[in-house]
């Protein structure tokens, strides 16, 4: 039987990605058949896990979809399942457990949600020690007295402290949030500590076997994956089917299983950890595919650059992510395809996300990171990401790395089973890559020296305040205000008026902008307003409609003083 069941296995992996002729009707019949079977290790239930979750994505007809959904709906109840449960751990499958330090804007997202399933992995927590001394800051003044008198060990501490609906870790969580330092020191405070964690499996906590957005429409495939490589340039100015605003209730939904994508393979993504959801729409690209963008909440996004988090989805399936900021015309971008997915359609893919952040921002020249292409980045190497962008018509301007690229490129021709040192590869990403869709310019995201700018604030900062920065942002706000034409700050929100104090010392240090004409300055209001808004994206429309700003920043990014 164990044979039998490891042979259909085999049979539906190899079956997953064909598509037409008589594949249907095979595929169900070994789904159907692998549900009632028993599986004799834990990789093989890996192994059809992941074949049922290629399917629910790309499913051939209604009577397969059904029976796969029926097969990963009861998934946490197999047989095999629960034998090797323990070996399954962190592999994201519903009824297994997570373990995994979680930051602290996740962690605390969890312990709201699940405050009795998520706990502390003692075993595993090195610096437990350097808790004790923190508790007095964690708690009421009137507690100290305890604190002072008695010596227990941190675990019994949390366990004599907190409440009986909550685990240990939830209430230590819940207390970081009490600090008094402001939402990025609690951040550092609590992140410091790397506290390992453990989520315990229940019927609604995040597992990639559920993760799935309700369709009312399914895309079926019917006929084979796209196979071809596309032409970037007609690809990204392709359109896309539309872009669709959500209200609250969905947008919390799509940030939930963001956050989940990420939880479930061990990963952490600040853009979906500081999704704002009242800047979430959802892109729909055709055949199934769709994105769930996701803006950042005000008090967390970059001076500069607007950078949003997009899932990837198909029929409802994250499949994977893309992480993009944007400003100049341009956006950087770093794509991931989860690697149940990884060579299915997933060039055809790109295409649609340069086409999504085309309509969505303006983009016409894309550049991927070093990270992205693999510099210092193994799993980057191992996945061919340099080779990936290559080919699709990606650059570098660094003129090493094009020296390196020709001879490597010239070494596959003569030879196509050579393979570049992982090394070599190292080398190659060492220097961002560029597609421009218009002609090649140096004023984009990748080109531009966005740390001299902020290398001019601070100098001028340091040389007129010193240590007294409190008193420098105070009185340059002022004075950026007046410059601009802002005379009451009366109707800014909060967070605009955050986003103007932390724009002032930018504003003041422009070259040029006392000549600027009086229209010209005040421009800077509604971008100023756009920076602190509700999308962020139209902050870069804005932005790179100001030609004198563009200008400035540009100038800035160049002129360093010795």
């Amino acid at each position: 039987m164990a044979r039998a069941a490891r042979a259909m296995l085999e049979d539906l992996v190899r079956l997953r990605a064909v598509y037409g002729g008589d594949a249907a009707r095979q595929k169900l019949e070994l789904v159907c058949a692998l549900e009632r079977a028993t599986l004799s290790n834990a990789k093989d239930v890996v192994r059809l896990h992941e074949a049922l979750l290629f399917l629910l994505s790309f499913p051939d007809d209604p009577g397969l979809l059904v029976a796969v959904e029926r097969g990963l709906a009861r998934f946490d109840r197999r047989r095999d399942l629960r034998r090797h449960r323990k070996a399954l751990a962190d592999s994201g499958i519903a009824g297994t457990r997570i373990h995994f330090p979680f930051f602290w804007i996740t962690a605390r997202w969890l312990a709201g949600r699940w405050p009795k399933a998520l706990q502390i992995d003692w075993p595993s927590f090195d610096r437990k020690d350097e808790l004790e001394p923190l508790l007095p800051h964690l708690l009421p003044y009137c507690e100290t007295l305890t604190l002072d008198q008695l010596t227990y060990p941190p675990r019994t501490w949390l366990r004599l402290l907190k409440g009986p609906e909550e685990s240990e870790a939830a209430f230590l969580i819940k207390r970081f949030d009490g600090l008094d330092t402001g939402s990025f020191g609690r951040e550092f405070a609590y992140d410091r500590l790397g506290i390992p964690m453990v989520l315990l499996p229940g019927e609604d906590t995040p597992s990639r076997t559920r993760a799935r957005l309700p369709q009312s429409h399914v895309h079926f495939q019917r006929r084979p994956l796209h196979a071809h490589r596309p032409d970037l340039h007609r690809a990204a100015v392709e359109p896309i089917v539309g872009i669709r605003k959500v209200g609250l209730r969905e947008a919390d939904r799509l940030i939930a299983l963001a956050r989940g994508a990420m939880i479930t393979r061990g990963r952490d993504l600040d853009a979906f950890a500081n999704a704002d959801r009242r800047d979430v729409r959802l892109i729909d690209c055709g055949e199934g595919l769709s994105f769930a963008c996701l803006g950042v909440v005000p008090e967390r996004r970059l001076m500069l650059e607007a950078v949003y988090g997009f899932l990837t989805l198909k029929n409802g399936v994250p499949i994977g992510y893309v992480l993009a900021s944007a400003l100049f015309g341009s956006s950087e971008v770093a794509y991931n395809v989860f690697e149940t997915w990884r060579g299915a359609e997933s060039a055809h893919i790109y295409g649609r996300v340069l086409a999504m952040l085309h309509a969505l921002f303006g983009s016409t020249t894309f550049a991927i990171p070093p990270y992205q292409l693999g510099h210092d980045n193994e799993e980057g190497q191992q996945s061919g990401a340099w080779w990936f962008y290559y080919k699709l018509g990606f650059r570098a301007v660094d003129t090493e790395v094009k020296r390196l690229a020709r001879r490597e490129v010239a070494r596959v021709r003569a030879n196509p089973k050579y393979r570049s040192s992982p090394a070599t590869v190292n080398r190659l990403a060492a220097a961002f890559m560029f597609l421009h869709l218009r002609r090649e310019r140096e004023d984009v995201i990748g080109g531009i020296a966005f740390e001299n700018v902020g290398l001019r604030i601070t100098r001028f900062l340091a040389r007129r305040y010193g240590s007294e920065r409190e008193r420098a942002v105070a009185e340059v706000t002022a004075d950026a205000m007046r410059l601009i034409g802002v005379t009451s700050l009366r109707g800014w929100t909060r967070d605009q008026r955050r986003a103007g104090q932390r724009w002032s010392p930018l504003i003041v240090s422009l070259p040029g902008i006392a000549r600027w004409s009086a229209a010209e300055r005040r421009a800077l209001q509604p971008i100023l307003k756009a920076k602190g808004g509700r999308r962020e994206s139209e902050f870069v429309d804005l932005f790179d409609r100001h030609p004198k700003l563009r200008r400035a920043i540009l100038q800035l990014a160049r002129d360093i003083e010795p």
